[in-house]
């Protein structure tokens, strides 16, 4: 099929005027595309993770754009149009926050941090205010309080998915789409849009080893998707 789209980790197919086929790629950048690299099975990890995921999530009542998996690399998504925000939502300082607030790696926040940035790699995807957003026209309000609302539920889910699994939420980011004036939940929910720290040891599970050549990339995203594809534990008493 003629690709509708390529970005940096996946392909978009049109199949119609309501349906996609995304591809997931095994390529990995970091660092607004400065760091670019390859590991080897990553849009399969992220393909069936994202699938578990959004089915999960649908069945919790939040709306998506996921369809079906087509492969170990496909799935077919209802077509949207994608708010030009990325929404993130912090559980602990990581990354660009704990540089930004002189934090050690790993702080626990208060409450949940709920963060937007511009959607523009030519920009470097920068932080916006609500204001901002409602300011230039990029959500109305009505719009922005759904997707805070739906994120904050995401995240309640999502914690509650990996604790048992053994894996510790640190952040995520989410982006969303309007379909005949509805917001669904769009994009991913893979290790490449998450940060996952084994809950035992510390140690990351997500690109952050790929950001930091930490080693173990590969490793890393297969025991992700193992424990994704796995049921908890059930503890007794």
């Amino acid at each position: 099929m003629e690709k509708l789209y390529e970005g940096k980790a996946k392909i978009l197919y049109p199949e119609g005027e309501n349906t996609l086929r995304v591809y997931f790629k095994d390529e990995a950048t970091a660092f607004n595309a400065q760091k670019r690299g390859l590991i080897p099975g990553k849009g399969v990890v992220n393909n069936k993770v994202s699938a578990v995921l959004f089915r999960y999530l649908e069945g919790h009542g939040v709306k998506t754009h996921f369809l079906e998996e087509v492969s170990e690399r496909e799935m077919r998504v209802r077509r949207v149009a994608i708010l030009p925000l990325e929404v993130i939502l912090r559980f602990r300082a990581a990354g660009s926050f704990a540089r930004r607030y002189g934090l050690p790696e790993g702080t626990p926040l208060e409450a949940p941090l709920l963060e937007f940035s511009l959607k523009d790699d030519a920009l470097g995807d920068p932080l916006i205010c609500e204001n901002a957003i409602l300011a230039l026209g990029l959500a109305a309000e009505g719009e922005l309080a759904q997707v805070k609302a739906t994120t904050l539920r995401v995240g309640e889910l999502l914690r509650a998915f990996f604790a048992p699994r053994g894996l510790d939420l640190v952040d995520f980011k989410l982006e969303f789409g309007k379909r005949n004036g509805e917001i669904l939940l769009a994009d991913e929910i893979s290790p490449d849009t998450m940060r996952l720290w084994d809950r035992k040891t510390g140690e990351p599970m997500d690109k952050d080893r790929f950001r930091k050549d930490l080693g173990g990339v590969e490793e890393a995203y297969q025991e992700v998707l193992k424990r994704v594809l796995e049921a908890p534990e059930v503890k007794e008493g």
